[in-house]
């Protein structure tokens, strides 16, 4: 009767082990699951963000752009003028270009495309660094449960509900260099 009750005892204990464990793998796989799926919003937010910053700061560059185009071909013009007319006509369209340049200097004294500009350069920073934070918090999650899965005698609950080691999220080839951003 003593035996009985040890046995049943000891299977209580191993049990409520095997119950404690399988939780906490239950517990530690969600949390590196969940850890991804935090991963793969920042990536989303990269795929929606930088597009449309790109497209702003294009929309930007060509509103100024065109006021530096116009004063470079009507000096061209001039440069390349070969009679009074055309080196007036030149020099017309120089002034109209300069005009509008004060105007946009005036109304902006920073031009807007440098503005732009730095404010892609720091929402592409700001979003990779919220990329590299969420992978570290991944690998820890995933570091946690494989803790469990893989120590002894966790590693024979997981086993048997087939709860595998999970991989730590690994830099591609490549991934070492900057991406290129083009306008």
């Amino acid at each position: 009767m003593k035996k009985s009750i040890i046995v049943i005892a000891v299977l209580v204990l191993i049990g409520g082990y095997g119950l404690v464990t399988y939780n906490k793998l239950v517990s530690s796989s969600e949390s590196a699951d969940t850890q991804w799926a935090q991963v793969e919003a920042q990536y989303q937010r990269r795929f929606d963000l930088i597009p449309n910053v790109v497209n702003a700061v294009k929309g930007a560059m060509k509103q100024e752009e065109a006021v530096f185009t116009a004063i470079a071909e009507a000096r061209t013009r001039y440069a390349g003028a070969t009679n009074t007319d055309e080196k007036a006509q030149a020099a017309s369209d120089v002034e109209s270009s300069y005009a509008r340049l004060l105007v946009i200097i005036e109304n902006y004294p920073q031009l807007k495309s440098v503005e732009a500009v730095q404010t892609l350069m720091d929402q592409i920073e700001g979003t990779e660094n919220r990329i590299s934070v969420e992978r570290g918090r991944f690998n820890d999650a995933v570091r946690s449960y494989n803790l469990v899965a893989k120590r002894f005698p966790g590693s024979v609950v997981a086993s048997l509900f087939g709860y595998e080691a999970k991989s730590y999220f690994q830099g591609a080839a490549g991934t070492d260099l900057a991406p290129a951003v083009e306008f």
